[in-house]
């Protein structure tokens, strides 16, 4: 029943979707590009022209020897030296490949640095995802004002972006593998340095990327997430459920959440845009999860174009079980030395608020990995347009699936002198990209059967 009503929300929003954005369909030479001079999701595959950028050769497909599911991560990249260091002294020999937010947060903390390595285009998807992208970018469009996406399923939508929305629904559609579960844990982390862990364990079911899956099963849906915190006691019980849509303008995503000591679930609409991300002290907004989730309705999108930039990549030291919290969580920053910067081409979005929108960031600047599509970095303004916050997606290649995701989401905020650290998982066990679950699973009814006291 539950899949049979999904399937018919989908023929009516197949049918209703067809208000239109002024967005080009791509034509068969600039699709004839993909895995040619372009790599088979839209990347340049070339090197850059100094070769401190390589050519991209496929990616990590494979895991290295001695790796078992389940293991942290080894790093394929340890033997790696550090190429140089950016400081606050220095900053200006490299200005033209820093975003405003590092040479802000080198500005502000001068126990802030940047250590950077080789680029390592480490990138990768299964086959069916390059195949798929092909497949659908002869078809896909934006619809409602570029506000929701037809004729695309699996794929990359936009792997050659015309526009600044195409590239975030590029963000929001990516291959982060078809499920996964996961424990995290997330610290508010005070000037002085001192902070309380929040732990949860949190289940993905991206239906967007089933195997198999049409547009029209979709049903308007592209992700399932539960989310339930496990500590600490005062917290442990509650647990957040989101059915994530294709167009949050025309349908908005679905939110319910399950109280234990209610031990009632009831319906959340405020899980969304700039309300306060779940035991995130205010410093994050429901849509900086993922770096940026959710509807897209309340910003301008510019597509500025492409630069070459020092983002946070091939995390795999600071992803590391041989490191604590402790060692990570330091004051005013997390700790650099465990960081490693890359220079890489990403996409640079600019977002500014719609006239009459509301929202508590005026403007965001994102950073676009052009190999995966993820966001590694984003410069945040406040409504003073003073830049307010620094987000960072410290990401490895998920080499088992494989796929580029984030280790760790730090969203620094410059004028409290305070960040949140999202996903530590040093001290747990690694995610599952193995699960298979139902839709059912992710119905509003199971979470009072899940639910602890």
């Amino acid at each position: 029943m539950f899949k049979q009503t999904f399937r018919l929300l989908g023929a009516l929003f197949l049918v209703l979707g067809v208000a239109s954005f002024a967005s080009a369909q791509l034509l068969p030479e600039e699709i004839a590009r993909l895995g040619n001079d372009l790599t088979p999701l839209g990347a340049e595959k070339a090197g850059n022209a100094d070769g401190t950028i390589p050519p991209w050769t496929g990616g990590l497909t494979a895991p290295p020897a001695g790796y078992q599911k389940g293991d942290h991560h080894p790093d394929p990249f340890a033997d790696d030296a550090i190429l140089f260091t950016i400081t606050a002294e220095n900053m200006g020999q490299h200005a033209d490949k820093l975003t405003v937010g590092h040479k802000a947060m080198l500005e502000t903390y001068p126990s802030f640095h940047m250590n950077v390595y080789p680029t390592r285009r480490s990138a990768a998807v299964p086959q069916r995802i390059y195949e798929a992208t092909r497949e659908v970018a002869a078809t896909a469009r934006l619809v409602n004002d570029g506000d929701g996406v037809a004729g695309a399923v699996v794929g990359i939508p936009f792997p050659i972006p015309k526009s600044g929305i195409e590239v975030i629904w590029n963000h929001l559609l990516r291959f982060r593998g078809e499920a996964a579960q996961r424990r995290i844990a997330q610290a508010a982390v005070t000037r002085g340095g001192n902070y309380t862990l929040v732990q949860f364990k949190e289940e993905y079911f991206l239906l967007y990327a089933k195997e198999g899956i049409t547009e029209e099963e979709l049903g308007n849906r592209i992700l399932f997430f539960k989310q339930e915190v496990t500590a600490p006691a005062r917290l442990a019980g509650e647990i957040l459920l989101v059915h994530e849509t294709l167009d949050q303008v025309r349908e908005p995503r679905s939110a319910w959440v399950y109280n234990p000591g209610q031990r009632r679930v009831r319906r959340a609409p405020n899980v969304a845009y700039d309300n306060p991300g779940t035991a995130s002290d205010g410093i994050r907004t429901n849509d900086q999860f993922d770096m940026f989730n959710g509807a897209t309705d309340r910003y301008n999108w510019e597509l500025v174009g492409k630069k070459e930039i020092y983002v946070p990549y091939n995390s795999y030291k600071l992803h590391s079980n041989r490191l604590k919290y402790s060692d990570i969580l330091t004051p005013l920053h997390v700790n650099p030395e465990h960081l490693r910067y890359e220079l890489h081409r990403v996409w640079v979005v600019d977002a500014t608020l719609k006239d009459g929108a509301r929202h508590l960031y005026k403007r965001r600047t994102f950073y676009v990995d052009e190999d995966s599509w993820q966001i590694l970095a984003v410069d945040i303004y406040d409504n003073r347009d003073q830049l307010w916050r620094v987000s960072e997606g410290h990401v490895i290649n998920y080499y088992e699936v494989p796929t580029l995701w984030t280790t760790l989401e730090v969203h620094t905020d410059l004028q409290s002198g305070r960040y949140l650290a999202v996903g530590l998982n040093n001290e747990s066990t690694m995610f599952n990209f193995d699960v298979r679950p139902s839709l059912s699973d992710f119905a509003p009814g199971a979470l009072r059967r899940g639910g602890t006291r």
